[in-house]
């Protein structure tokens, strides 16, 4: 960094008889064949900051936050950027003091870089726009991200048992965010404003995010599709692993893998052994399938982003060729077109776990398919309406997701990635409340399969549901069974009862 910092320097201290340097000694953009006098240099890394926050919509929630200024710090520290290394520090600081930059949610198309949404995060640093001063998480515990319903999990609302939301961040003017944390705000110098807000690092962030979580989702509809399949007396054959092997995907092969897990000693599948009934409904015999096409998938797409957060994304880069010499490149390593596709793609593969789970979801609870469970696994039909409008809710998410999963990466020049990134933070947390629609109504399926016991991982998975959820005696009001099983898959909880029983699920 030091030395590509010195090779910005010798071009400065060169004054107007230095060779023009985009965004070093010209303006931006339409403006970049503009020569800016050596006496305005700091003052155009600044209003280039001011111009391009431009923001607007909802405040990101503090893990976007966070992971787009880890994301900044790790493409500056790569030593490409021109910048001095206070700005790597000073973003470590803000880290590890909790102080966050007010960053709106839309204004980016991915092209040039997020250059509004990283303008927000530099407007901070040097002491302007807004950031809220936080106290840092202990070790082992996140930051709670539910300021946004639906945006990056405004999910299960699991503080108290109507699902409380806590209170957004509290804004203050950066300056006073700064001072309270003991921080001292950073003059920018030639080169600095723009190495701060050229970048994909708003998708890059959002979208590493929502793929862990759907990487989870991923092992939950697993775990939801074995209950579902208990509660429904289907058969655990199609997950045989010599029929694996004769198509060797391999999400397939891993799905396949922990159904087997899951389903294995379960005295309900020995009580239908021989009941001459030839196979099942698709949602449960294709689950290898299908929710393996989606793992691979998003396997590929973990690829694009280990890529994409490992690079040098803004624009120019610097490249030495002496101690004060430099190579700088002009180029469009701040294109978002890679990872647009990429979310895109992945948007796509959660939707179909939230599909076919709704599809299981209506097998619970159509009296025409769901043999020796009540209609809508109620408690007594006509008088009660069971899980009815449960499968109502979840055919909604499942349809929303549909609309959600047109691509967005299509116009000529940009490519839209952050508006890919937010569609996709909304199909996940659609899925997850598709799955937890799913594993609330396996869970009555079969508590009226008893005293028949399910496999020793659906056993885990029921207990661990009705520890926040109780069994259907009557009709009620659901939304907070939901809201609680929702947040049994958002702090790991369902998928770690299991396999404490079981062992780990891939």
């Amino acid at each position: 960094m030091e030395r590509s910092r010195a090779a910005i320097d010798a071009i400065a201290e060169a004054g107007d008889d230095a060779p023009r340097v985009y965004g070093v000694n010209t303006g931006f953009g339409a403006l970049s064949e503009t020569r800016i006098s050596a006496a305005d240099v700091r003052a155009l890394q600044k209003n280039l900051v001011r111009s391009h926050s431009t923001g607007i919509g909802p405040d990101l929630p503090i893990p976007a936050v966070r992971a787009m200024m880890l994301l900044r710090a790790q493409v500056l520290a790569l030593g490409h950027s021109g910048v001095r290394p206070e700005l790597v520090m000073l973003i470590l600081d803000m880290l590890n003091r909790g102080v966050h930059p007010r960053v709106p949610a839309q204004g980016s198309v991915g092209a040039s870089g997020d250059l509004a949404p990283l303008a927000h995060l530099a407007l901070a640093m040097i002491g302007e726009g807004e950031a809220s001063h936080d106290s840092v998480p202990a070790p082992g515990k996140t930051y709670d991200s539910v300021h946004q319903p639906g945006f990056l999990g405004g999910h299960a609302q699991t503080t108290g048992p109507l699902g409380v939301r806590p209170a957004a961040p509290v804004m203050h003017r950066s300056a006073e965010a700064l001072a309270s944390a003991g921080i001292t705000p950073i003059v920018l110098e030639a080169k600095e404003g723009l190495a701060l807000i050229n970048g994909t690092q708003y998708m890059a962030g959002i979208g590493t995010l929502c793929l862990l979580e759907a990487e989870r989702l991923c092992v939950a509809a697993d775990v939801a599709g074995a209950m579902s399949l208990e509660a429904l007396k289907g058969s655990s054959r199609p997950f045989d692993e010599r029929l694996q092997a004769a198509r060797p995907h391999p999400g397939q092969a891993k799905v396949a893998g922990n159904l087997r897990a899951l389903l294995a000693e379960s005295e309900i599948a020995e009580s239908h052994k021989h009941c001459g009934k030839v196979q099942d409904a698709y949602s449960l015999r294709c689950m290898p399938q299908v929710h393996g096409a989606s793992r691979d998938a998003l396997g590929w797409v973990r690829e694009v982003l280990q890529r994409e957060v490992n690079s040098v994304t803004d624009n120019p880069s610097v490249f030495l060729t002496g101690d004060r010499e430099a190579d700088i490149i002009s180029g469009g390593n701040f294109h978002g077109q890679p990872l647009a596709l990429a979310l895109d793609l992945a948007a796509m593969a959660v939707a179909e776990l939230a599909n076919i789970s709704e599809r299981r979801v209506e097998q619970l609870v159509n009296p025409a398919l769901s043999t020796g469970l009540t209609p809508f696994l109620a408690a007594g039909s006509g008088l009660h309406s069971g899980f009815m409008i449960a499968q109502v809710a979840s055919a909604s998410l499942v349809s929303e997701n549909k609309v959600l999963c047109h691509p967005a990466g299509k116009e000529d020049h940009v490519s839209m990635g952050s508006v890919s990134a937010r569609k996709l933070a909304q199909v996940v947390a659609n899925a997850r409340n598709s799955i937890a629609i799913e594993i609330m109504t396996a869970a009555a399926g079969i508590d009226q399969r008893a005293p028949l016991r399910p496999s020793r991982g659906v056993v885990a998975a029921q207990a661990a549901v009705r520890k926040v959820v109780l069994p259907m005696t009557e009709d009620r009001a659901l939304y907070g069974d939901i809201n609680a099983v929702n947040g049994l898959l958002q702090r790991g909880e369902l998928i770690a009862a299991v396999e404490v029983a079981i062992g780990a699920l891939v």
